[in-house]
């Protein structure tokens, strides 16, 4: 049984396929999804697909690529978190690459839903890219991670280092990786794949973006993350049953989820 603890099935390629979705993630034993919120307004469309099916679940937040939208307050993000089908804060975070200027609104974003988290109790979805100094501090600064008292989450996506990696994991966060572990060019990401222990790894594939190896350029989509798994288990000279037991584990350890 896999889980993919990242995706974004209501987007609008996605979500007209959903009967086909759904049937194609049992027939690859993927049992579960997390369909992540990028922004308020398409909130209530990821909302509706986690009240509509039980073996999806739902974040609510503010992706920090989207300038122009509605900005979120800590009352509103934890308002919109008591709803029992919302297992997490998130996405959110920092990202430099595709954005530059003054992007400190992009910080005080973060940290709104750092202090949303920490009041709700609900773990971080986290992204980051070309920006993991200030994200690594700005975790600190607000006391995300348990060993401030805070709440865990995951640093979802991960392309950066083993020091970064190693950094989030001494605040009880998980290392999640998508389809970009399996392309050929990611060779510093596998070896840093290697090194993370599967008790604090999931799986993801943030589709419909970034389907792996042999779909790479392709639209993915959550059954394709049992080929993330086996990819993982090869690096680390593992049973595919073990990495998919063990993130499966961690996924519902981390978001508090019922089996």
């Amino acid at each position: 049984m896999y889980i993919d603890s990242h995706c974004h099935i209501n987007f609008p390629e996605l979500s007209v396929r959903m009967p086909e979705i759904l049937a194609r993630m049992d027939e690859n034993e993927v049992s579960h999804a997390l369909c992540v919120s990028c922004d308020l307004p398409t909130f209530p469309d990821v909302l509706k697909l986690a009240e509509q099916h039980p073996n999806v679940y739902a974040s609510v937040g503010v992706h920090p690529d989207y300038e122009d939208t509605p900005e979120p307050s800590v009352d509103e993000l934890i308002r919109l978190a008591q709803h029992p089908r919302i297992v997490a804060i998130g996405e959110t975070g920092l990202d430099y690459y595709r954005l530059q200027g003054d992007l400190e609104w992009q910080r005080e974003r973060f940290r709104t839903h750092i202090r949303a988290s920490r009041a709700t109790g609900k773990p971080l979805i986290i992204h980051t890219r070309a920006a993991s100094e200030d994200t690594i501090r700005i975790m600190r600064e607000e006391g995300a991670g348990i060993a401030d008292g805070g709440v865990a989450g995951v640093m979802h996506c991960f392309t950066e280092s083993l020091e970064v990696a190693k950094a989030a994991m001494e605040l009880g966060f998980y290392i999640s990786f998508s389809g970009i572990v399996t392309f050929k060019s990611a060779k510093d990401l596998q070896a840093v794949a290697r090194e993370v222990p599967l008790e604090k790894m999931l799986i993801e594939t943030d589709s419909p973006y970034l389907a792996p190896v042999p779909f790479r350029g392709k639209m993915n989509e959550p059954a394709l993350v049992r080929y993330v798994a086996e990819f993982i288990a090869t690096l680390k000279d593992v049973s595919v049953d073990e990495v998919a037991k063990q993130t499966t584990d961690n996924f519902f350890n981390l978001f508090k989820i019922a089996r």
